[in-house]
C-alpha cells in the first residue's frame, strides 16, 4: 500500500559538509553558546514595542527606539553589514539581500520581525526578572521579545554571520526581511516590505519563504513537526440595531441594547460547523500521525486511514477527533469561528439607546470564504430581524421592511482577507524544508535516537502581505514547545538550547537550499 504520509530522509549538505561541519563543531562550543546569549540578551534588551494605534512612521516618536535596535544590529553583526546589501524601507523596514552567483536560481526569503508585544506597566512585579533584562540563568534568557520573534531574527543573522566569517559563497540568493509592527497588524512595516519586493524583483520571485510559525512538539509517542502551509481568512462583521429613543421610564419591551443582545445570542448558538476536510492542511497533519505515531489510539488511526478513500470513515474519524478531550484546538482551526469582542451603545442612563452595535471577530476556515460568513450571518438573522419587526439590511442589500427599527450588517472595516492559498506539500521546498529539519533534529539530538520523527503539514498565520512573492510559503519556528515559556505575557523566556537548535536550523537550511533544486 502506498504510503499516507511519505516522510523524507534527512538532508544533510554534501557540497557544503565540511563548511556545515565545522559550524557544528562551533556551535557545540560553550564559547559559542555565550555569544549566542549575548546576542540574543542585548536585544532583548532594546524595548522594540509597537502598538495597535500609532501613526506614521516620521510623525510618532515610538518608532524611534527602531532606530537604536538597528545600531545594535550593526555592532552585533559587523560581517553581515559588510557583505551583505541592506535596504531600509519605511525607515525601519529592514530587507537584507545577499546575492548568490547563478541569477537563474530563484532566491531564498527569510522572514522575522523586530517588534515586541507592549509589557503592561502594571505586570512588572509578576516578572520574575525585568521584562527588558535580557538576563541569562544558564538556561533562559528571559525577557520581551526573547521567542516572539527576536530569536527568529536574531538566529538568522547568525547563521549569516557565520557563514560570512567561514568564506561562504551562495550560487542561489539569499534574502532576510524584517518588520516592525507585526505584533500590530504589519502595515507599515511588512506590507511596506512586500510591496518593496514586489515592486523591485517582481510576483513569484522567491524559490521559497520560511517565516515564524509552528513549534514543534511531543504527540502520541512521536515528535510532531507541523510548519504551517494554510491560513485562515479574517473578516469583522459589525452588527448595528437601531430603534426610537425617548426617556427611559417608559421603555420598550426591548431597548436597542436589548434587541442587540437577543441577536447576538442568536449568533452564539448557532456557530460555524467545523468538518475534517481532505483539502485541510489539518487533516494532512492527522493521517501523518495516524501513519507514523506509536500511541495514536488504534480507532482513530484505522478511521483516519480508510478516510483518505471512504467518506463514512472521514465522518467517523471527524466524530472521533472532536470527542477528545482537548479537541478544542483542532475545532478552531478546522472551522469558522466567531468572537464577539466590541460592543458598544448608549449615552445616559436615563435615555433610551437609539443605536447599539458589536462587532463579531471571524477567523475563516480554510475550507470557507467571506461569502460564506456573510451567507451565515444574513439567513440566521433575517428570521429572527422579522420576529422583532426590524427591517433588515445585510452587506448592502435591503432584505425585509418592519416598523420597529432596523438591524443592519456590514463589514466593519473594509478589511477582509481571504484564506491562503495552501503551500503545495509534494514539491521540492517542502521536501527541502522536511529534510532539513530532520537532519537539525539529529544533529542536536543524536542520530541514534529511537525516537519517532514525523514532519507533517500544519496551519499558522500571518504572511497575507507575501503571499504573490511565493506560492511556497511556510510559517514555522525550529523550537520545542518546551523551549518557549509565556509568550505574549508576563515572563517570556527562551533556552539557549532552543536557540542554538534555531541557528543550526538556519545554516542548514541555507546551505541546503543551495544544493538542491527548486
Amino acid at each position: 500500500m502506498e504510503p499516507i504520509c511519505p516522510q523524507q530522509d534527512a538532508l544533510s549538505p554534501k557540497i557544503h559538509h565540511n563548511l556545515a561541519e565545522g559550524l557544528d563543531d562551533i556551535y557545540q562550543s560553550a564559547e559559542f553558546k555565550l555569544k549566542a546569549v549575548h546576542w540574543l540578551s542585548g536585544a532583548v534588551q532594546i524595548p522594540t514595542e509597537s502598538y495597535d494605534h500609532m501613526f506614521d512612521v516620521g510623525f510618532d516618536k515610538r518608532w524611534e527606539v527602531f532606530g537604536r535596535f538597528h545600531d545594535y544590529l550593526y555592532t552585533a553583526f559587523p560581517l553581515i553589514h559588510e557583505t551583505l546589501e541592506l535596504t531600509k524601507v519605511n525607515t525601519y523596514g529592514l530587507v537584507y539581500r545577499w546575492p548568490g552567483s547563478d541569477s537563474s536560481l530563484k532566491p531564498l526569503l527569510l522572514l522575522a520581525h523586530q517588534d515586541v508585544v507592549p509589557v503592561n506597566n502594571a505586570t512588572l512585579s509578576e516578572w520574575t526578572y525585568p521584562p527588558y533584562s535580557g538576563h541569562f540563568d544558564g538556561e533562559y534568557v528571559w525577557g520581551r521579545g526573547a521567542s516572539d520573534d527576536k530569536s527568529g531574527l536574531i538566529s538568522s543573522l547568525i547563521a549569516l554571520e557565520g557563514l560570512v566569517e567561514q568564506g561562504f559563497k551562495p550560487r542561489r540568493s539569499i534574502f532576510l526581511a524584517s518588520g516592525f509592527d507585526e505584533e500590530a497588524s504589519g502595515t507599515f512595516g511588512a506590507q511596506s516590505i512586500a510591496k518593496y519586493l514586489s515592486s523591485t524583483y517582481g510576483e513569484n520571485y522567491f524559490a521559497m519563504l520560511v517565516d515564524e510559525g509552528n513549534t514543534h512538539k511531543e504527540s502520541f509517542g512521536a515528535h510532531l513537526f507541523a510548519p504551517g502551509v494554510g491560513e485562515k481568512g479574517n473578516i469583522d462583521v459589525r452588527i448595528e440595531v437601531t430603534s426610537p429613543g425617548g426617556h427611559s421610564s417608559i421603555p420598550p419591551p426591548h431597548t436597542s441594547i436589548g434587541l442587540l443582545a437577543l441577536a447576538l445570542v442568536h449568533i452564539e448558538e448557532n456557530p460555524h460547523a467545523p468538518h475534517l476536510t481532505r483539502t485541510s492542511p489539518l487533516y494532512s497533519t492527522w493521517l501523518c500521525q495516524a501513519e507514523h505515531a506509536p500511541h495514536i489510539p488504534w480507532t482513530l488511526k484505522e478511521a483516519l486511514k480508510l478516510s483518505v478513500h471512504s467518506d463514512a470513515s472521514l465522518r467517523l474519524a471527524e466524530d472521533l477527533l472532536f470527542r477528545r478531550e482537548d479537541a478544542g484546538l483542532d475545532k478552531a482551526l478546522l472551522g469558522t469561528t466567531q468572537a464577539v469582542d466590541l460592543i458598544e451603545g448608549g449615552v445616559k442612563v436615563n435615555a433610551l439607546p437609539e443605536q447599539a452595535s458589536a462587532v463579531i471577530n471571524h477567523r475563516v476556515s480554510t475550507d470557507s470564504s467571506i461569502a460564506d460568513v456573510f451567507e451565515h450571518l444574513t439567513d440566521l438573522l433575517a428570521p429572527l430581524a422579522g420576529k422583532l419587526q426590524l427591517s433588515f439590511e445585510a452587506f448592502g442589500k435591503n432584505i425585509s421592511y418592519a416598523p420597529g427599527g432596523t438591524l443592519r450588517l456590514f463589514d466593519a472595516w473594509g478589511k477582509g482577507l481571504e484564506p491562503a492559498p495552501i503551500t503545495p506539500t509534494d514539491a521540492a521546498p517542502f521536501k527541502l524544508l522536511s529534510g532539513t529539519i530532520l537532519q537539525t533534529w539529529e544533529t542536536g539530538n543524536g542520530k541514534g535516537s529511537n525516537e519517532t520523527v514525523i514532519v507533517a503539514p500544519g496551519m499558522m498565520s500571518d504572511t497575507r502581505y507575501f503571499w504573490k512573492l511565493t506560492p511556497h510559503i511556510f510559517r514555522y519556528n525550529h523550537l520545542d514547545n518546551e523551549d518557549r515559556l509565556a509568550v505574549h505575557t508576563v515572563n517570556e523566556a527562551l533556552s539557549i538550547k532552543g536557540f542554538l537548535d534555531e541557528i543550526r536550523f538556519f545554516t542548514y537550511l541555507i546551505l541546503n537550499a543551495d544544493e538542491v533544486q527548486l
